[in-house]
């Protein structure tokens, strides 16, 4: 699909940016790399999505990955710094776009928690969000659905690279036990290079929204042990009371506004281990996409790393 193109990708020197770099030149793209930082291939220009205009002269397509990441307390520069680049960076990227096609890669974290998400469609509520991430995925979500772009959502983005999900998961590993909230649930995750593979096929969709994700939920707990397993790590599960779970958040949130800093434990972390939530892809699929990757795949690699 991308094979000649000139392919613009933003945010190539970070996680998900730098897969879809690669993807694109292994494809046969001309890639042209966007962000503060160069990419893994292809020619580099500069540009902080917190400010100014990319330039993407003389590109076919643009594939936007950059976005700020996180959980940060409100009021915190790193809640104002988010703002910028994935709600104002998204307003610029799409009016330097001037036409040309975009895929922009949102997050499944636009979905309102407050509602079941036993299986999560595409015109799922977009509301009620418990921080600051979900909210301004939210708000350029929503603009890029404004300007005609391909938007993409996908749940929990892992594998080579990934400097967040895994590496968080692991860090919280306490004297061999680790916390989850509530028994056992089923969720969705989304392997990078199934998330890469969209993102190129994604040029020639219809404007709109998508789900991505694996070929299958995976239960909570058998995943997580398969992750602490692949790393070496020995230690069991104990489950707490989701109720318990959400005072502990509210309470180290209070304590990060006051320190202006992303506090240990929040309601949105909670919220993403504690409730079933299931993507459906049938979007996707209908495109002719298919998710080629599984988190046992990750697993399998001779030597996984989370980051």
């Amino acid at each position: 699909m991308t094979a000649g193109l000139r392919v613009a990708v933003t945010g190539a020197s970070g996680f998900c940016g730098g897969h879809v770099a690669r993807a694109a030149a292994a494809a046969g793209a001309e890639v042209v790399c966007l962000g503060r930082r160069p990419g893994p291939t292809g020619a580099f220009r500069f540009w902080d999505a917190a400010s100014g205009a990319p330039d993407l002269s003389v590109t076919d397509l643009v594939v936007h990955c950059a976005a700020a990441v996180g959980d940060p307390a409100p009021g915190s520069p790193a809640e104002a710094r988010m703002h910028a680049v994935n709600v104002e960076g998204t307003r610029r990227l799409l009016e330097a776009a001037g036409g040309r096609p975009v895929v922009w890669v949102s997050s499944a974290s636009v979905y309102d928690p407050r509602a079941g998400r036993a299986l999560v469609r595409e015109d799922h509520p977009r509301a009620g969000h418990l921080n600051a991430y979900g909210r301004t995925k939210a708000a350029g979500d929503a603009l890029a659905l404004a300007a005609g772009a391909v938007v993409l959502r996908p749940r929990a983005v892992y594998g080579p690279g990934d400097t967040q999900l895994l590496p968080r998961l692991l860090s919280r590993t306490r004297a061999g036990t680790l916390l989850l909230p509530g028994p056992d649930v089923r969720l969705s995750l989304t392997a990078v290079e199934n998330l890469a593979d969209a993102c190129l096929a994604a040029a020639g969709w219809p404007p709109g929204a998508y789900n991505i994700a694996d070929p299958g939920p995976y239960a909570r707990d058998a995943a997580v042990r398969a992750v602490l397993r692949a790393h070496g790590v020995a230690a069991r599960i104990v489950h707490v009371p989701p109720g318990a779970a959400r005072v502990a958040a509210v309470a180290a949130e209070a304590v990060a506004r006051r320190r202006r800093r992303e506090p240990a434990l929040s309601r949105y972390a909670v919220d993403q281990l504690a409730r079933t939530v299931v993507l459906d892809v049938t979007r996707a699929l209908a495109q002719g996409w298919r998710p080629r990757r599984s988190l046992a795949d990750y697993l399998a690699a001779p030597g996984p790393r989370a980051s």
